[in-house]
């Protein structure tokens, strides 16, 4: 079996009498501890001497229930140039029944497919601009069953926050990408500093079966406010998109079409055209209006060499066009394969990139301008972990 990997507005919630009976809690804990092998085109220092060797990331899972109401919850340890000590996720539950749920706190957002986009440890390009595997505060009401359709719809006050306050700056130590603030002229002073707020979000999608064929297709949108914490107005930004995914035998396709747009209300010094994001303990900018197409395909073979279990091969391309004219698109590529052998999980993936903040070029604005002539980067990357 392949395991895949990869505050709030205040609420009153009345909950019915009925619900799952159960009356001793389950509590259960888990985690992973992951270490990177890292070989870098574009870094010298690093190609002459064959490469980094370092740890990744270790963390913990909790996840228990009583009648009914559930948590689960998973907190990161990063090195502290990452980000140090993160809150993936930490959420409470509700099962009214066997296909409907209402989450509360740190929940990812419906948007794209889920839990992934992905099947490499780098994830998809959207992951960049929080558009893959986002998590923020807020309510979600979901509707789930095996075919048929699925729906989700939810509301987030912001995105996660570890500071009390209106005025205090996003912080850069989080896992999934959000909006941000960052000082770009290297004053001191932090620039574009935007934060989510007020955002709603709806997915729906349909799920059926036929004989060896699995498959789903969908649509999303979100719409939210940008508060601007220097002229203290609120912008709006709102994205929109359709996916299908594919299950045939060991064969899997994620395909997806997106489009997001940030409007933010920033000081006249400022341009309207960017904006920062922020995650892993560093914040680049952002194009404020892109499309975004991407496709990944994976096929899965069984082996049985010692430990080993299966391969996974697989190939994620991801596209960001830019619409404003002077901006430079930004490409990504990731070719791997999966090792599964036991609790051990193993990603073996040649990641390529241009314009990509990640993977070779100017970080600070690789996702905004870019550079019309880059190159492209690659960095081939072996995450060896080990999940419990």
């Amino acid at each position: 079996m392949i395991i895949r990997l990869k505050k709030l507005l205040p609420l009153i919630v009345f909950l019915p009498v009925y619900g799952i009976s159960q009356d001793k809690p389950v509590v259960k804990f888990g985690g992973a501890l992951r270490f990177n092998y890292i070989y870098s085109s574009w870094k010298k220092e690093q190609k002459k001497q064959g490469g980094d060797f370092m740890y990744d990331m270790f963390r913990i899972n909790a996840k228990a229930s009583l009648k009914g109401v559930t948590l689960d919850a998973e907190y990161r340890l990063y090195s502290e140039e990452f980000g140090g000590g993160v809150l993936k996720q930490g959420w409470l539950a509700y099962r009214f029944n066997e296909k409907d749920e209402i989450q509360v706190g740190l929940t990812q957002v419906p948007f794209g497919i889920q839990q992934y986009n992905s099947h490499n440890w780098f994830f998809n390009i959207g992951y960049y601009i929080g558009l893959e595997d986002d998590h923020d505060i807020g309510v979600k009401f979901i509707h789930r069953k095996d075919e048929g359709l699925n729906y989700q719809i939810a509301f987030f006050k912001n995105s996660e926050s570890i500071a009390f306050g209106g005025a205090t700056d996003v912080s850069f130590s989080r896992y999934s990408y959000d909006v941000a603030s960052m000082d770009v002229d290297g004053d001191g002073e932090p620039d574009y500093r935007n934060k989510e707020t007020n955002q709603f979000n709806i997915k729906l999608n349909y799920k059926w079966q036929r004989r060896q064929f699995k498959q789903q297709f969908g649509g999303y949108a979100q719409y939210g406010g940008l508060y601007n914490l220097d002229t203290e107005e609120i912008g709006h930004h709102y994205g929109y998109g359709l996916f299908y995914e594919l299950d045939y035998k060991a064969f899997n396709l994620k395909s997806e079409i997106l489009h997001y747009t940030k409007s933010p209300e920033n000081p006249e010094t400022e341009r309207s055209d960017m904006f920062a994001m922020a995650a892993y303990g560093s914040p680049y900018l952002v194009a404020a209006k892109a499309n975004l197409a991407s496709l990944a395909v994976a096929y899965t073979v069984p082996v049985s060499w010692g430990p080993v279990e299966s391969l996974q091969f697989y190939n994620d391309f991801g596209y960001i066009q830019k619409t404003a004219h002077d901006f430079a698109d930004s490409y990504m590529n990731v070719t791997g394969i999966g090792v599964a052998a036991g609790h051990l999980y193993t990603y073996i993936d040649l990641a390529a990139g241009k314009n990509h903040s990640w993977l070779g070029g100017n970080f600070i604005d690789d996702f905004a301008q870019g550079i019309p002539d880059a190159k492209w980067e690659a960095r081939f990357n072996i995450n060896i972990g080990y999940y419990f």
